[in-house]
């Protein structure tokens, strides 16, 4: 058993991850801004397993901060999710992208280093291996010329975490490259929660099939793809939490930087994910084409061999679990974690 700092742990990825870490009897502090993530999230944690993390409330970029917790916490590794993830947004405010994504894992690890606690894992993105990559994308591909701001950063923080592990043989770095996580924990208690319109296709078709919104906006229909619309590894959350506490238990102890893509190897299209979502859950999801936006690449899905044949992880949800546990967070939670 381990204790986890979980940085955005109150957020969708963190706060799936939080349930996975609790369920297998580790303890977990959450450290978060609340920009993206939700207390009340903590609380339906809490309802799912049985236990209710401890939450402080603030910014990865208080160095100080950070590393009193992890001193007064005794804290093992930190699990690090917080920052900006919107691929679109990055391109019109890089600087805030820059400033939290990067400069918020900079002093994490000045935190980290002063509280002399050494085993980290970095939520990456599979936007590092850049415009030109062919696919499928394989760990062992160089980073690349990445499209957007957002995929910058990530690229920018694993060479200095590599740079880091090189120059002190203790450190264990976890660079996590996700593809597209999309669904919900199957309870329905928690899930994505967007503030402001969605960045991200799920849970913008979802809030269009319940009526909060009139029409979705497919960007560009003109892509080299089977349909014209953009292609998209997509995996399930609870996959992806899944495979955050095996990496954090099999890869944590052992120094060196350990590379790992997480996602099913299968692209979906936008057309087809609205086609598909419309058939599992019997609703009808308007749609209207517009202008590209800046950033998107056609197409891109991960090759999962190596976590497969290293920890022999893989996804075990299908498409099907995905669409219909989403519609189901959405059905029973239509404001979100507003109540």
């Amino acid at each position: 058993m381990s204790k986890f700092l979980v940085t955005g742990g109150a957020g969708y990825i963190g706060s799936h991850t939080v349930v996975e870490l609790l369920k297998s009897n580790h303890q977990v502090v959450v450290l978060d801004n609340l920009a993206n993530g939700y207390e009340s999230c903590l609380r339906r944690i809490a309802q799912i397993t049985g236990k209710k993390p401890e939450f402080v409330l603030g910014d990865v970029r208080d160095a100080e901060k950070v590393a009193r917790i992890l001193r007064d916490k005794r804290i093992d590794s930190v699990i690090h999710f917080a920052g900006l993830k919107a691929v679109s947004e990055s391109v019109n405010k890089p600087l805030e992208y820059y400033d939290v994504n990067v400069h918020g894992t900079l002093a994490l690890c000045k935190a980290m280093k002063k509280a002399r606690v050494k085993r980290l894992i970095f939520s990456s993105s599979a936007t590092i291996y850049g415009v030109e990559a062919p696919v499928p994308y394989l760990e062992s591909m160089p980073r690349g010329k990445t499209s957007n701001p957002y995929g910058e950063s990530k690229a920018v923080v694993e060479r200095f975490l590599t740079d880091l592990s090189h120059s002190d043989p203790d450190w264990s770095v976890s660079l996590l490259r996700y593809f597209n996580p999309i669904g919900a924990h199957p309870s329905g208690f928690i899930g994505e929660a967007p503030k402001g319109i969605p960045n991200n296709l799920l849970p913008f078709i979802t809030q269009v099939a319940i009526g909060q919104r009139e029409v979705l906006s497919v960007f560009g229909n003109d892509y080299k793809t089977e349909d014209g619309t953009c292609e998209r590894d997509y995996l399930h959350v609870m996959d992806l939490a899944e495979g955050h506490r095996l990496i954090a238990e099999q890869c944590g102890p052992k120094p060196g930087v350990h590379i790992y893509n997480l996602g099913t190897g299968k692209p979906v299209s936008v057309l087809k994910m609205i086609e598909h979502f419309e058939k599992v859950n019997k609703v009808s999801v308007p749609f209207r084409i517009e202008d590209r936006r800046d950033g998107d690449l056609d197409a891109f899905w991960a090759d999962v061999s190596k976590i497969e044949h290293e920890l022999n992880w893989h996804a075990e949800r299908g498409l099907d679990d995905m669409l219909k546990d989403a519609w189901r967070w959405q059905l029973q939670n239509p404001d979100g974690y507003s109540c």
